[in-house]
């Protein structure tokens, strides 16, 4: 763990981490969050009712959807918005999908009641860790959220809150042979091996996404890889405690 990185960080050192609340007065909950140069605001609004297959299945509870988005400045060279080409990217419907499932399997949505909690996460800035950062900033935005609910009498004062675990998500990655946590663009783009991993703060696994990058990894690559994940992940969760109190 003695190599440097080309940032200067040690391979299982973050990047600077920074959460700021209330950008989006309009929202039940929000949070710019910052990973590095990275920056996504991560947004939650709520609609009291629920998807239409709900009603119909007779689903009891409520529904958590999650939309993502690159902002056309976030990357070097301007991205175009997907209402221009008439359609939303295979890469972005992945990752609002993911952020769905993983603020899904966190939550209790029979506690929610009959009403839908919308996830926006928009990134300002692309350097590495756009998804991470989402879901990151999402438990934020969504903490403040309940707390917004439980102030208009729309959840219990008291109680248990709807959201079971805190949770998070990092990256990792094999780069130059050797396991890295939470890899920045230059990183990313060259790595022989690419992992995002998404947790509860309790340290139980929600999603692994893992894939080698024209090479394959080991059983003992993927090991360290999870290792620290894990430790990244618990550096993580003392941040979002941190900002949350």
């Amino acid at each position: 763990m003695s190599n440097r990185r080309h940032d200067g960080r040690r391979p299982d050192q973050l990047r600077p981490i920074t959460f700021k609340p209330g950008i989006a007065p309009h929202a039940a909950g929000s949070v710019l969050a910052s990973c590095g140069r990275t920056q996504v605001i991560c947004a939650v609004t709520v609609e009291e009712n629920v998807p239409r297959w709900m009603k119909d299945q007779k689903v009891s509870g409520g529904w958590i959807t999650a939309e993502y988005s690159m902002l056309p400045y976030s990357t070097l060279d301007r991205k175009a918005r997907d209402i221009t080409k008439g359609r939303l990217d295979g890469r972005s419907t992945e990752i609002q999908r993911l952020i769905g499932r993983s603020v899904r399997a966190a939550v209790d949505l029979e506690a929610l009641g009959a009403r839908t909690i919308c996830i926006d996460c928009d990134v300002l800035a692309a350097d590495g860790g756009t998804r991470t950062t989402a879901i990151t900033g999402t438990y934020v935005a969504l903490e403040l959220a309940v707390k917004s609910l439980r102030k208009k009498g729309l959840l219990p004062a008291t109680g248990k809150s709807p959201i079971k675990t805190p949770f998070a998500a990092i990256s990792v990655g094999v780069v130059n042979g050797a396991p890295v946590l939470d890899l920045d663009y230059i990183e990313d783009k060259d790595a022989q091996t690419d992992m995002n991993v998404v947790m509860t703060a309790k340290g139980q696994f929600i999603e692994v996404q893992a894939s080698g990058e024209e090479s394959t990894f080991s059983p003992k690559e993927f090991s360290a890889l999870i290792a620290l994940a894990t430790k990244g992940i618990k550096k993580l969760s003392a941040l979002q405690k941190k900002a949350l109190s």
